[in-house]
Formats: C-alpha cells, structure tokens, sequence
C-alpha cells in the first residue's frame, strides 16, 4: 500500500532492555552469521527514516530525519554512524543497544578504519538498494564489491520470536482500538476527516510511533490531501500503525447497514484464513481466494496479492500471490487481505494473522462491517 508518510518520525523509539534485551540482538546477529559465508567478516546495514527494517532489526536503532549505518563484525564490538553530526549522538544513545556511536558524515572514514581492524576485504552489504547514490558512491572504495545479504536478513526476520510475538499483538490491539473509535465516529454520522482522525487519536494516545492511512466513500481508497467534512456510508479505510517498532494494518468497512458486499468478503476472507497454516504454500491460499472471488470481481487494491508478512516493515507486494514459491512457517506474522467488486457495492476487508506449530493465531479480525 502506498500512503502518505511522514517526512520527521515523532514517536517514541527508545530501547527498553527489559522488554527487548541485548540478547536477542546478539541473536540475530549470530544467526546472520551462521547463514553467511564464513568468509565475510563484516555487515553494513543502511536504515533511513522510511527504509530502516533490518537496521531496527539488528540494532534497534530507527533514524528519526537523516539516515544511519551500523558496522556489524563477526568479531569486535558493532558501531553505528548516526546523521546529525557530533551534537546528535547523545540523542541517538537511549534509541540503540550498540555503545559505539560515531556521526555518519565521518563515514568514509570510519568504515575504512573498521575494515582495516577486521583485517578482511569480504563485506556484506544489508539494505544497500536503499541508499542515497551519492552516499554509495562515497562509501564505494571502502565498501569494495560487498556481498548483499539483505534477502537472507529479510527471511531471519519473518520468524518471530516469543518478545517479538508480544509486541506484534499490541500493535494489532492498537489497530483494533483505532478502527474501533473510527466505526464509532462514522456511526455518529461524523465527516469522513473526523472519522480517520479519531481512530488516529486513539493510536497516538495508545503510543504509536507512526500511524498511516487511507480512506473513502465505498470502496475507493485516498490520502489525506484536504479536509472532508461529508459524512460516508458505507466509508472504506485503511490504518496502519507503528508500535513499538512493530507493523499491523487493517482494512474495515464502516456502515451503518448491511454490507451484502462486505459479509461475501468476510465469508472469503475466513476460509483463507483457515488455510493459513505451516507449510501451506502461499500460493495455495492466493488462488483459493482468487477462485472465489472470480477474476472479473477482484478489487484493483488486491488484484495481484492477498497480502504478506508484516512486522518490523509493511508488507511488500508479491508475497501471498498466485505464483508465489513461500510457504508458511511457525513463528511468521501475515496480513491477508480479501477486496472484492460488484453490482452491489465494493468492500476490502483483513485480518492480522500469527502461524503457530498447529496452525494459526489470528491476532486481528476487525474488517466486519
């Protein structure tokens, strides 16, 4: 989905050692290791304010405006180079568990020196597609011809652990309280702007770091450009929300009347998510629901794709599609979205789903009409 972003990350971000140890970073690192050639001695991970999942992931730290590197050793303590010069780093101190910090524009050099102490030319280069041409090419003869690892960091972090299981659910509890405000506001017969916005509210005051989101009279789907004070029904949203790093998004029909639409959506909906267990291909699930659906009913929203893993970054398309080669595994977290079209109306509606050893947890189920 696209939406708008924010351009400066106002949220809290700040590391809680008790809820998310040094531990489980170090974790994570080793499992990277265990999966990359035993060659390569160190990591350059890039995050910026809009691209920063795998840096999150390994370092817990989430750039606010400019971006960051982390410089992630086999041995040695890591180090990251934080944007905003040398007066930014005792601000970024409380967001990461890494002690080193140095500023980014020192880049260069720094990863010359880090690369001189591992004594290695083999690097790998994590979210390297992501960065600025012009910082790639300035950090391109320190870099030399590194080995991109992101797919394999990409595939750690659709496992989730126990800690991670937690948070996940509180961003969906937090999703939940948002579209439950905004079903209640639409039924107070409020303004389209003022339905959004209440669920919004509700998200800040919970905590959420970033919230996004779209909306529209029946089924259309638009951002925030100006201010409507029309009410709608039947109104169509979208919310995501960002909460202590974790991604969950929902789609909902609001009305304050049968959706005859919306109720064929949710009955699809229910029996895709009744295939959504370890090793089911996805693929298996996509054409289940692209059967159903019939192809001349799909919504343009999910024509391609059913939805997608989501966690530390918003689904990508091309996860839960008719061609797909992944399967699901324990441990992962999914969005599955169902959108359908006709004479009646349009509707998309989802559910935030956990896959446990037995099958699935589904964690939100708000998309009823």
């Amino acid at each position: 989905m696209f939406t708008m972003h924010p351009t400066l990350l106002v949220g809290p971000a700040d590391w809680d050692q008790v809820r998310m140890p040094k531990d489980e970073f170090l974790g994570r690192i080793a499992a990277l290791w265990r999966a990359c050639d035993p060659e390569i001695a160190g990591a350059v991970v890039y995050g910026d304010a809009r691209h920063h999942a795998e840096l999150a992931y390994l370092t817990h730290f989430t750039p606010k405006l400019e971006p960051a590197i982390a410089l992630i050793g086999r041995a040695g303590p890591p180090r990251l180079l934080v944007g905003g010069g040398v007066n930014m780093l005792a601000a970024a101190k409380p967001l990461t568990w890494i002690e080193e910090l140095l500023p980014l524009r020192e880049a260069g050099a720094a990863l010359a020196r880090w690369r001189t102490d591992l004594g290695s030319e083999r690097l790998a280069l994590i979210n390297g597609d992501a960065m600025p041409f012009g910082l790639r090419q300035n950090l391109a003869k320190a870099l030399g011809s590194p080995s991109d690892v992101t797919e394999t960091v990409a595939a750690e972090m659709r496992r989730k652990s126990a800690r991670e299981l937690v948070l996940m659910r509180e961003a969906c509890a937090t999703l939940d309280a948002a579209v439950v405000a905004m079903r209640a506001a639409q039924r107070a017969a409020r303004g389209m702007t003022d339905v959004v916005l209440a669920g919004e509210r509700v998200a800040q005051r919970r905590g959420a770091q970033d919230i996004r989101s779209l909306f529209g009279p029946g089924g259309t789907l638009g951002p925030f450009l100006v201010p409507v004070a029309a009410p709608a029904d039947p109104l169509q949203v979208y919310v995501a929300v960002r909460h202590a790093g974790y991604w969950a998004e929902g789609f909902a029909v609001l009305a304050t009347s049968a959706q005859p639409t919306a109720a064929q959506a949710r009955a699809v909906l229910d029996e895709a998510i009744g295939l959504a267990r370890p090793g089911t291909p996805h693929r298996a699930l996509a054409r289940r629901v692209a059967a159903t659906i019939g192809a001349g009913r799909r919504h343009p929203v999910t024509r391609e794709t059913f939805g997608g893993s989501i966690g530390l970054a918003l689904p990508q398309p091309g996860c839960l599609t008719e061609t797909s080669d992944g399967r699901f595994a324990a441990g992962e977290t999914y969005t599955v979205r169902v959108g359908m079209t006709d004479s009646g109306g349009s509707a998309i509606v989802s559910a935030m789903v956990a896959i446990t050893d037995g099958g699935r947890d589904v964690l939100w189920a708000g998309g009823d009409s």
